[in-house]
């Protein structure tokens, strides 16, 4: 795909998994990558990480920023267009995967998952269209999953949080699409990640998520005229049942 040099990116959760990979290809463009998550001493890892790998001037910041929190995220929002000068990229990848029965989940849970996965897209996309906009447009990218559409048991509050979320996405892509906002949401299937509480490792056949980073690059380099809104991605050959 084509430079990204002088192009800011937010990429939430970004400090590992998906969200890492996502920030490393960005960064190997030479984007201004600003990653976000929960844990300091990962963050900082991590941002030493990314900025090792930069290319053509990109740079690496990490900020502490809990997105269930409407403040913290908005200090995000206004530091790095401050820093950077605007905002031309938003990857909601922060996530929470909590897998337990109805019967079983606490409300503290639910709201942990609800509250990650849909209303931490919400508080940031809100923050960020103003600085999108300010910039005569740029892409907002949600990471959602195949669990959004394809409930399975212990999973209800998962599978409704990216359910919500890709109708989110449709909602908000019909919005701004006419302001050069453009909006998509990625939906992978099995990746291998320690993503989640439910135990196991994956196999070989799952999806990496360099593979699903390459989906994000390949939107962003889309040409103009069309408008991918919606990506499903998933293991080639997963084990047959």
């Amino acid at each position: 795909m084509g430079n990204l040099s002088g192009k800011v990116a937010i990429i939430t959760g970004g400090s590992r998994g998906i969200g890492f990979a996502i920030a490393r290809a960005l960064i190997e463009q030479g984007a201004h990558v600003v990653i976000t998550g929960r844990t300091e001493a990962r963050l900082e890892e991590a941002t030493r990480e990314l900025q090792a790998a930069a290319r053509e001037g990109g740079t690496a910041t990490g900020v502490r920023t809990d997105v269930r929190n409407y403040q913290e995220v908005e200090q995000l929002m206004t530091r790095v267009a401050r820093q950077h000068g605007g905002l031309d990229i938003l990857i909601n990848n922060a996530g929470i995967g909590l897998f337990r029965a109805v019967a079983d989940m606490t409300p503290e849970e639910w709201h942990s998952i609800v509250d990650t996965n849909l209303t931490g897209v919400f508080y940031c996309c809100h923050t960020a269209l103003p600085h999108l906009r300010a910039r005569g447009g740029g892409w907002i990218i949600n990471i959602s999953s195949l669990a959004g559409r394809n409930p399975f048991p212990e999973a209800a509050a998962y599978c409704a949080s990216k359910s919500a979320l890709n109708a989110f996405s449709e909602a908000l892509m019909q919005e701004v699409r006419y302001e050069g906002v453009r909006v998509s949401y990625v939906m992978p299937g099995s990746v291998a990640t320690d993503f989640g509480s439910r135990g196991g490792q994956k196999g070989d056949w799952a999806l990496t998520p360099e593979d699903v980073a390459q989906v994000v690059m390949d939107l962003i380099a889309h040409p103009q005229r069309s408008l991918p809104s919606r990506v499903e991605i998933r293991p080639a050959r997963p084990p047959k049942k």
